[in-house]
C-alpha cells in the first residue's frame, strides 16, 4: 500500500506541492486542471502531513516546463530537496514538474539521495527503490516525448496552412490584416505617416549617409508613430 512507503523520517520533514500550467492562456482556461493540482494537498494530509507543513509552489503558473531556467518555483523545490527539507514532493503528473529529462532525472537523483518521496495522481514512489525509479524515469521520458509530438503536430498544421496559402504570420510593423486576409496599411493615420516618412527619408538621403543623421525632430515623429506597437 502507498502509505507503507511513508515513514516517520519522511513525516518529520515538509511536503512540497508543485503547481504549473504551461501558458497564461491555460491558466485562464484550464481551471479544472489547476484545481486538481491544488487538490493534491489533501493527499499529503491523508498521509499524515499537517497543513502548516505543506508548502505550495505555484509561482510557475504560465511557464513552460521544457527547461528549468526562469522557473523560480522549480528551482526553489530542487533547493529544498537538496537541503534535506523535503519528505514528499508532489505534482499532478510528471509533465507538471518537468518536460525535460535532464531536469526530471536531476530531481529524481536528489530525492533518492536525500530520502524524499515523489507523489503524483497515480501513486507514491520512492526514488531509492529500483522499480519505482525505473517507472519514474519512464514517465519522464514519455513526458518529454509528448512535448516533441505536440510541437510536431503544431508545425505540421502550420506547414499545411502555408501550402494552401492560408497561414497568417504576424505582419510587419505598419501593416495589418483585413477581414478577408489581405495585408493593408494600418488605417491609423499616424502610423501611415510614419511609414511614409521612413521611405521618404531613405529616398532623400545619400547612400553613404546613415538614418541617424536625419533631424532629431522628424525622427521623433517617426518613433512616436510606432510607439503603440
Amino acid at each position: 500500500m502507498p502509505e507503507l512507503k511513508v515513514t516517520e523520517q519522511h513525516l518529520k520533514r515538509d511536503a512540497y506541492l508543485y503547481i504549473r500550467q504551461s501558458t497564461p492562456r491555460q491558466v485562464l482556461e484550464n481551471t479544472e486542471s489547476t484545481q486538481r493540482q491544488y487538490a493534491l494537498r489533501d493527499r499529503a494530509v491523508a498521509l499524515g502531513w499537517p497543513l502548516e507543513r505543506i508548502h505550495i509552489l505555484d509561482c510557475d503558473l504560465g511557464k513552460s516546463g521544457s527547461q528549468s531556467g526562469g522557473r523560480d518555483g522549480f528551482q526553489n523545490l530542487v533547493s529544498e530537496v537538496a537541503l534535506g527539507k523535503a519528505g514528499l514532493v508532489m505534482g499532478l503528473e510528471v509533465s507538471r514538474l518537468a518536460r525535460n529529462s535532464a531536469d526530471w532525472h536531476r530531481l529524481i537523483e536528489l530525492c533518492s539521495l536525500m530520502g524524499a518521496l515523489i507523489l503524483d495522481e497515480d501513486g507514491i514512489y520512492d526514488p531509492a527503490n529500483f522499480n519505482d525509479r525505473l517507472l519514474l524515469g519512464l514517465k519522464g521520458t514519455l513526458s518529454e516525448a509528448e512535448l516533441h509530438f505536440l510541437k510536431a503536430r503544431m508545425r505540421g498544421g502550420m506547414i499545411n496552412k502555408a501550402r494552401r496559402g492560408e497561414l497568417e504570420m504576424r505582419p510587419p510593423m505598419g501593416l495589418v490584416y483585413r477581414d478577408d486576409g489581405v495585408l493593408i496599411l494600418d488605417p491609423d493615420a499616424e502610423v501611415q505617416a510614419a511609414m511614409r516618412l521612413v521611405f521618404e527619408t531613405f529616398d532623400g538621403l545619400d547612400q553613404r549617409c546613415k538614418p541617424r543623421s536625419y533631424s532629431t525632430s522628424r525622427a521623433s515623429v517617426f518613433l512616436a508613430g510606432f510607439a503603440r506597437e
